[in-house]
Formats: C-alpha cells, sequence, structure tokens
C-alpha cells in the first residue's frame, strides 16, 4: 500500500465492532451490551489511529465519547427527530441542498471515515440522494440555471473519503460554471486521517480558478496531534483556506478551559475556529446537548479571554431561516 493510499487502506481497516473498541482501550465490558445494541441503529465506524489517541481505560476520555454508542441514544426524547433541519424540504434534486442564497450543499457520497454519534444526518435517506452519473449533470445544470450561486459546498457523508481522481473530475465541472467563485469542502478526514491530504488532493483542490476553503471539524484539542498539524500546514501553504467548525457536546468540550484550548491549538496548527455550534436536534444524541445559558456563559468567558480571531461564533441552525443564528441575539449569521 504506497502512501497515497494509506488513507483508503485505514479506512477500511477501521473498527466497526463495539466489542473491539472496548478490548483495545480496556474498557469495562459491562458498557458492551447497550453499544451493541445502540451500534445495530447507527453502526460504529472508527478509524485505529484516532482511537490511538485516546487513553487506554478510560471512559470518560472526550475521543472515545463522541464515537462509543450508548443506550441513551435508544431514548425517544421530545424536540429530538431523525431530519431536525426539514433537509428534505430543501432537497430539489438528488445530491443537492439548497438551504441558502449564493450557496448549494452537494452531498456526493454517504460514507464518512468516523461515525460521530452527534451526527444530525444519522438518518439521511442517501440511498435516496444518489443522483448517479446522470443525476450530477442535473445538479450542475441547476447551478448554471441561478447565477446567484457564488458557492458549492461539498458534503455528505464526507467528501474526502472519494477518490482524488473523483473530486478534481468535479471541481473541474463545478470551474467551467462562470459564476461558481467558491468551492467550500467540509471533512472530517483531515484530522481523522491526515494522511488523506495527498499531494494528488491538493492538486485537485487548487487546480481551478476556484477559491478552495476546507471547514474541518475538531472538537477537543487532543484531536490534534503533530501529524494533523504537518497536514494542515502542507493545505494553508498550497493556498486552501483552513476553518474550523465544533459541535458544543456535553461532557466533551463543555467547559471554558477545554474550548480555549482548543481554539489555540487549532490556530498553532494553521486553522482559524469559525463556528461552534449548538447540537442539532436529531433522534440519538439529546445525552450530549447542553442548556442555551449554558452555551451562552462559555462563549463569553472565551471572549473574555481570547484575542477575537480566535473566538468562534456561537450558532444554531433553524429549518427554514434564511441563515444560521447567532446563539446571543437570534440575528442571521453569513455562512
Amino acid at each position: 500500500m504506497t502512501a497515497s493510499y494509506a488513507w483508503q487502506d485505514a479506512l477500511i481497516n477501521a473498527v466497526t465492532d463495539p466489542a473491539e473498541l472496548l478490548q483495545l482501550l480496556s474498557l469495562d465490558p459491562a458498557l458492551l451490551p447497550a453499544a451493541q445494541q445502540a451500534a445495530q441503529i447507527f453502526p460504529l465506524k472508527v478509524p485505529r489511529s484516532f482511537i490511538a489517541r485516546m487513553r487506554i481505560g478510560a471512559s470518560d476520555d472526550p475521543l472515545l465519547r463522541q464515537v462509543l454508542p450508548l443506550g441513551a441514544e435508544l431514548d425517544d426524547v421530545t424536540g429530538f427527530s431523525a431530519d431536525p433541519l426539514y433537509e428534505a424540504a430543501a432537497n430539489p434534486l438528488p445530491g443537492l441542498l439548497h438551504k441558502y442564497h449564493g450557496r448549494v450543499l452537494l452531498t456526493i457520497t454517504s460514507a464518512c471515515g468516523v461515525h460521530c454519534r452527534y451526527c444530525f444526518r444519522r438518518a439521511f435517506p442517501y440511498e435516496d440522494n444518489n443522483p448517479g452519473k446522470a443525476g450530477w449533470e442535473k445538479v450542475c445544470d441547476y447551478i448554471r440555471a441561478d447565477s446567484s450561486i457564488m458557492e458549492v459546498i461539498l458534503s455528505g457523508g464526507d467528501p474526502l473519503t472519494v477518490s482524488d481522481a473523483r473530486l478534481a473530475g468535479l471541481i473541474q465541472q463545478l470551474a467551467t460554471i462562470p459564476h461558481v467563485r467558491y468551492l467550500r469542502i467540509h471533512s472530517r478526514m483531515p484530522i481523522l486521517l491526515p494522511e488523506r491530504i495527498t499531494p494528488g488532493l491538493i492538486e485537485a483542490l487548487t487546480a481551478t480558478r476556484l477559491q478552495p476553503v476546507l471547514v474541518v471539524h475538531c472538537n477537543h484539542a487532543q484531536e490534534i496531534d503533530p501529524t494533523v498539524r504537518t497536514a494542515m500546514h502542507a493545505l494553508a501553504s498550497a493556498g486552501v483556506t483552513l476553518l474550523n467548525q465544533s459541535v458544543l457536546l456535553k461532557n466533551i468540550n463543555d467547559s471554558a478551559a477545554t474550548l480555549i484550548a482548543l481554539s489555540q491549538a487549532l490556530f498553532a496548527a494553521g486553522i482559524l475556529p469559525y463556528y461552534l455550534h449548538l447540537l442539532d436536534k436529531v433522534s440519538g444524541a439529546a445525552h450530549f446537548d447542553l442548556p442555551r445559558a449554558t452555551a451562552l456563559a462559555l462563549h463569553q468567558q472565551m471572549t473574555e479571554q481570547l484575542s477575537g480571531w480566535l473566538v468562534p461564533r456561537l450558532v444554531y441552525e433553524v429549518a427554514g431561516a434564511a441563515a444560521k443564528l447567532n446563539a446571543a441575539s437570534n440575528n442571521l449569521c453569513t455562512a
């Protein structure tokens, strides 16, 4: 396996059995029955190199808590639903979501490098949103027909689980649309598997006239190790703008010290903190939720202790709104 394909090998060999995860981390076997039951609804998937950043024997490890299936996921909680953002209503074509003015989001794959237990698309109907080759032509025609669309966002799933060649072809196709100026990619892969940042990927992102922005997803400073920093600096040196979005998660990053350390670790890796999201109320994730008053207090402490450019915007999303909302003021944020 060459270095260029090491990330694909890592995905193939990711841990998908809760029993193996518990064994690798020397965790209490009593956690297994609930983990197996929850994984039947939303499967476990986590790369071994990400597991290596977790603390052995620590059931409260902040990285483990993001991926370990729990019995709490099976609880039916009022206010939590399979499609909390009503994305079905903003899905005019398979593979395309058009929620906000000036930009569209393409779900180019259902695959992810990890299954985050709080994922708001954990029940997304990906099979119904697989456009096929002919469908992608219709997606591009849709974008061509709307001159207000200046930005295309690649999402999923995780768009960086597809090959460099496929990404390059899609980006080149989008670059032929005159009014599209910005390419934004949302991905957990550079944090999970920094070996994904191959020369071929960097070439695909930077070879066209489109201005590339990569929004990584990191929730805790422990996720960032030297291999992540090296990969991020390679992207930045090639001219890719690097931003981060986090989700505020109970018992994972719900302290000011943890959030401040995260912002500092991100910037040391060349990534600018961008968004801190309140949890999207998806079924199975209620145990991660925090009161908005707690979120506001934490964000205020960050604001008091950090330079402004290190403080991410605290936001939440409401189905049908014209943009994400500022959690403090309830006013629209651009995004």
